[in-house]
């Protein structure tokens, strides 16, 4: 006989009060039933149930092992479920959150890919820089660009994203270009209002084992990078931002990088969702496409 069967069985049967009340939600006779217990019996040597013309009860081994076969059981069918999820195909509406510059200006262009790949999974891409709540406000995966202080939540690191320092060749035109951090002092400083790190008002630069922290209090300072991109270009000032908004600028010499030699802040990158929420094809499929591309 199939043991996890005949576990079945007895728990059924335990349940139940009688085999001949078990009988019937399993689909089986109250002797097929006995045969079963008895298998379990006898794999154990000891008896299971006490039973009698009118009742049954459980023995002491018999109420121990009626629980650990219930762990059993479930255990069982959570693994046949996850193999059935494992072979599913992605599909359904699918809730996402990330930072506005990073969905804007790489996630979007990436969930092109994606949704090539998965035809039946329909996105729900919502982008702002405040940190949402997942269960709350019911998305399914969150990119958060902070230190993670939430442990009930699940996150997979992706590569840090990367900042740079950069101004239009108007502005160092006029002000000159700054040779080192402490230089900036003396500058325009546009800042971006939602950054826990580096916090608003500092900046952040560092070569070998030298660190230097610099206060860039901003007559300008908004929660929008591409706003600060367009006031960079305008020549309003210096604007710290992530590589991925300024590269084509950079690349067009209509924005100049300056302190290139110094390394500028990564914000810690991580894709989290929740960790009550048995990943559903769609929601697995989605982060291990995150994981890859920038992971």
């Amino acid at each position: 006989m199939d043991r996890l069967t005949s576990m079945e069985v007895f728990v059924k049967a335990a349940e139940a009060g009688s085999f001949a009340a078990a009988a019937p939600a399993l689909g089986i006779s109250s002797p097929m039933i006995g045969k079963h217990v008895r298998f379990l019996e006898e794999r154990l040597g000891a008896r299971l149930l006490n039973r009698t013309t009118r009742r049954q009860s459980l023995t002491e081994l018999g109420r121990v092992f009626y629980e650990r076969c219930k762990l059993v059981l479930a255990e069982a069918e959570a693994a046949e479920a996850l193999a059935h999820d494992l072979r599913a195909a992605p599909r359904g509406r699918l809730r996402i959150n990330a930072p506005v510059t990073f969905g804007s200006y790489s996630l979007v262009p990436a969930l092109s890919e994606y949704m090539r790949r998965h035809p039946e999974v329909t996105v729900d891409l919502t982008l702002c820089d405040r940190v949402v709540d997942l269960v709350d406000e019911g998305y399914e995966a969150v990119i958060r660009m902070s230190p993670l202080t939430d442990s009930s939540l699940v996150a997979r690191v992706l590569k840090p994203y990367v900042l740079i320092a950069c101004a239009s060749p108007a502005y160092l035109d006029r002000r000159g270009i700054p040779t080192t951090p402490a230089d900036l002092e003396r500058h325009e400083c546009l800042g971006f209002a939602y950054w826990a790190r580096p916090p608003a008002g500092e900046w952040e630069f560092t070569r070998g084992d030298d660190v230097q922290k610099v206060r860039t209090p901003a007559r300008f300072q908004t929660n929008s990078g591409q706003a600060l991109r367009i006031a960079a270009l305008e020549g309003m000032g210096v604007i710290l931002q992530p590589e991925d908004l300024l590269r084509d600028d950079v690349a067009a010499g209509r924005l100049v990088r300056v302190l290139a030699d110094y390394e500028t802040p990564a914000l810690p990158t991580h894709i989290v969702f929740s960790q009550d929420r048995r990943p559903t094809p769609k929601l697995r499929s989605f982060i291990d496409f995150v994981v890859e591309r920038f992971g």
